[in-house]
């Protein structure tokens, strides 16, 4: 008897629908084609020994199982499942009427149990679109793929619920999640609070300034300044993720079997990887396609901290996602994007000391020493971080001060307020949000300066030896200032502002 049953495929973030096509004849023998991986070609002995556990048995006949598409490569054991109950249908062990309506995904234990698979948000949005009206999978994923409505989400922990389902004995409970309410409930509750950083005013208020425009931002100072302490705090000052962005993040993150059993991710992303990862754990890729760092930080933040540590050809590969926001990694038979729009927050010592050249530092460098140490970062990549800024150690008065500094939802509603103002300004535009995005042409439409202002930038430039690449990061950052002020125009305090975060574009700073 031929059966078909379903099954899914994840490539980058994207679904695609695998049929599965069970024939059972005379003979001896189990043969799987369709261009199975090991873990595949590997599940006989798991569905074997699963449904000999629980008094079922795989027939001893000639079992012929394909595929569809035969020439897309099927990975992982989270086709056990699909399999066990097309092998069960075809040999008459459970009824097979309504197994067409059904997306079946689940990795098997020797038990039966199941274990979690992932992927499961892009299989059932995919299954959505196909016009399936089920899709049983593990319990475990069954809260992330609820996400979707208009699906019923059948989360299940063994293969007899399966069996009792389609046989009509027991009827597998439909899993439901509120999105909406579920997404509002949790928006507004940060891990970290800037309330818990002492002193460092000048540095908030620089982070508020990065996080307004969506800007890259680089911190430099000693150790125990407190610049890991600050980034791990700027997601609490980013505007709430939207809904759109939430299910564009969890979509990533359940490709690599990340989200966690709330289903839907509610806050942005942080992701700290070591100054050790290399290239494809950074950018993506393998031999079969990952997404890596900058994809797991979409629409949150990337830190690196000790950026010159990072080896150079790591930092290289960053260029073009930072730049296009997305990342193409290409193999002979297909092509996946991963999105990467993130804000990259950088941190670094002065010198290889970690101090700055004067006489009070315990361990003091040459500036020929310090100058090469920095010289491990391009200049490309300086080139798209837009805020450079010098972080000094915290006196005794101010760490041993009792008060309390600003939250982090008061910072953030100045954000959001200004994000706001920006949506606005870019609506007109499909891939600009904010102001770190604009290119040369919005700045030259959107960041107009007055005489007084283009007086006051042309003297800070010749005085200060800035380059050439501070001038068009100078006035986007200036933009952000006079957003976060409610300012329609770019005034000369912006400007002045904007002059101060461009401290590695000064010839001779370190003197």
């Amino acid at each position: 008897m031929l059966v078909k049953v379903y099954g899914s495929a994840v490539f980058g973030i994207e679904a695609s629908t695998i049929t599965v096509e069970v024939n059972i004849d005379k003979g001896i023998g189990y043969h799987l084609v369709g261009l199975p991986d090991k873990a595949v070609s590997e599940s006989s002995y798991r569905i074997s020994a699963a449904l000999a556990n629980n008094n079922y048995k795989l027939p001893g006949k000639k079992i012929i199982i394909n595929m569809a598409p035969a020439d897309i490569r099927k990975e992982g054991a989270a086709y056990d499942l699909t399999l066990a109950v097309g092998i069960l249908a075809a040999s008459n062990q459970i009824k097979s009427e309504k197994i067409d309506d059904y997306i079946i995904m689940g990795e098997l234990s020797l038990d039966g149990g199941l274990q979690p698979i992932k992927g499961a948000l892009p299989i059932a949005i995919k299954a959505h679109e196909e016009g399936f009206k089920n899709f049983i999978l593990p319990k475990k994923n069954a809260k992330e793929a609820a996400i979707v409505s208009d699906l019923n989400i059948l989360g299940v922990d063994n293969i007899m619920e399966v069996i009792n389902h389609f046989d009509g004995n027991k009827l597998i409970e439909t899993t439901t999640v509120d999105t909406r309410a579920e997404f509002y409930k949790h928006i507004d509750f940060p891990e970290f609070d800037f309330a818990d950083v002492k002193g460092q005013e000048s540095i908030k208020r620089c982070m508020e300034i990065a996080a307004a425009g969506g800007h890259n931002i680089i911190l430099i100072g000693p150790p125990g300044a407190g610049k890991t302490m600050l980034a791990k705090r700027l997601p609490s000052i980013l505007p709430p993720m939207t809904l759109h962005e939430a299910l564009e993040t969890t979509k990533i993150h359940s490709v690599v079997g990340k989200v966690k059993n709330t289903g839907l991710m509610y806050q942005r992303p942080f992701r700290s990887p070591h100054h050790t990862i290399s290239d494809v754990a950074l950018v993506g890729g393998g031999q079969y396609p990952q997404p890596g760092e900058i994809s797991l930080a979409h629409n949150g933040v990337l830190f690196l901290d000790e950026l010159p540590e990072f080896k150079r050809s790591v930092l290289e590969v960053m260029r073009q996602p930072l730049e296009d926001r997305e990342v193409t990694i290409s193999r002979a038979r297909f092509t996946v994007n991963y999105p990467s729009s993130f804000m990259l927050v950088a941190s670094m010592n002065p010198s290889p000391s970690g101090y700055f050249n004067n006489t009070d530092s315990p361990v003091t460098s040459s500036p020929a020493e310090m100058q090469r140490y920095l010289s491990k970062i391009s200049g490309p990549l300086l080139d798209r971080i837009d805020i450079h800024i010098e972080v000094t150690p915290v006196p005794f008065d101010k760490l041993s001060d009792e008060r309390k500094g600003e939250s982090s939802v008061g910072i953030r509603k100045r954000v959001t307020q200004a994000r706001e103002i920006q949506t606005i300004r870019f609506k007109d535009f499909e891939n600009i949000h904010y102001n770190a995005q604009m290119n040369v042409k919005q700045i030259s439409e959107f960041c107009k300066l007055s005489e007084e202002s283009k007086n006051l930038l042309k003297i800070a430039m010749e005085k200060l030896n800035l380059s050439a690449r501070a001038y068009d990061r100078i006035l986007k950052v200036s933009r952000t200032i006079a957003d976060l002020t409610s300012s329609d125009n770019i005034r000369p305090e912006h400007i002045t502002e904007a002059i101060q975060y461009r401290s590695l574009d000064r010839e001779g700073w370190l003197g």
